[in-house]
């Protein structure tokens, strides 16, 4: 097991991208795909996902689909390479990886974009081109440099009748590479992490894919979180007050977002992918009369406490560090994945809460009333079931939290009292739906006869997790 995930094996030898996704999302691919071919004239898609839903995943994918259907496709991390102080040297970059691309109508390009460059040092190209097309281009861009001198080249720059020339013949000549490298079919440039970049250099790239790049035959793909972009628009702009969506409407023709996936078969594949079973399942944990349903009970209290709200990146490091903490205990100690699980959620949203019970701030009674709407809150009304299984986790959470209380109190007032019997005293009403106390009780008896209740401690748990905490972060 690793402590990142690593990035899916997409096959690049013509079989399916999509084998290894577990998120069923082929069919989003095979839909835009369709609206490519419709539109091939083309446009600006975004695919607009919060961060942490997987875009750069499905974007990686589905260019290799795109690339077995025929299709010239480029990839650009716009955040990997936004150090280039020249967006526009940058994309033109990326069209020399096409291959098998129409050189003569590439280096016409080329020369095109030359009076588009202003201040660029003719050196810097040249570097950049040498290392994209080899010495023979480097050599033709040099020659084409001799043409403008820096003088001329400034009063191209300033001359806006001049630029306005350029353009339509970079326009022109990109029409016309596009047209042949695409072989009948639209080039697509998929651009990701652009509303991770500089703010300023996101708002270029924007700038000039319209002006500049706009022409019959190119589909622009922006894989971006559109809240995130419009942040950066209204951070170059200075003014909170700009309307940001009216303004990347300018450059969006289509959004696409990717639908929620059954979040059941993604834990199923992260619960694979970090190997639980090696842990539920260990001959160890089954001689030490592990409950024989963590497995269970842990997707149970999965599925219970995380909901939408969660991204698939936040949900993604929250199985890596729970496996992490089992890890740290030892073959012969009792562990219940389902405890660990709840103190990572209540972390995650009730930090105030969990920070007073790391320090035992609750007698028994507060802290059953203070839990138990936490716990029932998303139970329906005839959900017996349901709530047998949260009385079961309460038990589990007091018996845990409770070793630790007594020994304080008993600390304080000079005796120290069974368990079972101070509960019954301290816990003087259970609030749930049950309308008794009888239940909890069960749930508390069932674990202390299971185990040596006396060597469960809630703190000795949280620091384990908090410990890999630090480390996975």
């Amino acid at each position: 097991m690793t402590l990142r995930h690593s990035d899916l094996f997409i096959p690049p030898d013509g079989s399916d991208p999509f084998i290894n996704c577990k998120l069923k999302r082929k069919k989003y691919a095979d839909i835009l795909t369709r609206i490519v071919e419709t539109y091939a004239d083309g446009f600006v898609l975004a695919i607009n996902n919060p961060w942490g839903e997987g875009k750069t995943t499905f974007v990686k994918m589905w260019k290799q689909s795109l690339m077995n259907d025929g299709f010239e496709t480029l990839y650009y991390n716009a955040w990997e390479n936004d150090f280039e102080k020249e967006v526009l040297v940058a994309l033109i970059s990326e069209l020399s990886e096409i291959e098998d691309k129409p050189e003569k109508e590439f280096k016409d390009v080329l020369e095109k974009v030359l009076p588009l460059l202003g201040k660029v040092l003719p050196s810097i190209l040249k570097h950049l081109v040498k290392r994209k097309l080899g010495d023979e281009a480097s050599a033709d861009i040099a020659k084409a440099f001799g043409d403008f001198t820096s003088d001329q080249l400034k009063e191209v720059t300033e001359n806006y009748t001049s630029r306005k020339e350029s353009i339509k013949q970079f326009k022109s000549s990109l029409e016309t590479f596009v047209k042949k490298a695409g072989d009948g079919k639209p080039l697509v440039f998929i651009i990701d992490e652009l509303d991770r970049c500089r703010p300023n250099y996101a708002v270029e790239v924007l700038e000039q894919i319209k002006h500049l790049f706009s022409v019959p035959g190119i589909v622009f793909i922006l894989s971006i979180d559109k809240i995130q972009l419009g942040h950066a628009v209204r951070g170059v702009y200075g003014n909170d007050n700009i309307d940001s969506k009216e303004y990347l409407r300018r450059f969006i023709d289509v959004e696409f977002v990717i639908p929620k996936p059954e979040l059941k078969d993604y834990f199923q594949y992260l619960y694979d992918y970090y190997d639980f079973d090696d842990f539920m399942s260990s001959e160890s944990r089954r001689n030490i009369r592990a409950f024989n349903a963590d497995k269970e009970f842990f997707f149970q209290y999965v599925e219970y406490f995380i909901n939408n709200d969660y991204s698939l990146r936040k949900i993604e490091k929250l199985f890596a560090h729970i496996r992490l903490t089992l890890r740290t205990f030892k073959a012969d100690e009792y562990v219940f994945p389902q405890l660990i699980m709840f103190i990572s959620y209540l972390k995650e949203n009730h930090n105030d809460f969990y920070e007073n019970i790391k320090k035992y701030n609750y007698t028994l009674q507060e802290l059953v009333n203070l839990l138990e709407p936490i716990l029932i809150n998303k139970l329906k009304p005839d959900e017996y079931n349901g709530l047998k299984f949260i009385v079961h986790l309460e038990g589990l959470f007091l018996l845990f939290y409770s070793n630790e209380y007594l020994k304080i109190k008993s600390h304080l007032h000079g005796n120290l009292t069974r368990y079972d019997e101070t509960a019954k005293k301290d816990i003087i009403t259970f609030n749930s739906k049950l309308n008794e106390n009888e239940e909890l009780f069960r749930a508390i008896a069932f674990y202390q006869q299971q185990y040596d209740y006396h060597s469960l401690n809630l703190s000795y748990v949280t620091n384990r997790y908090e410990l890999m905490e630090n480390l996975q972060n």
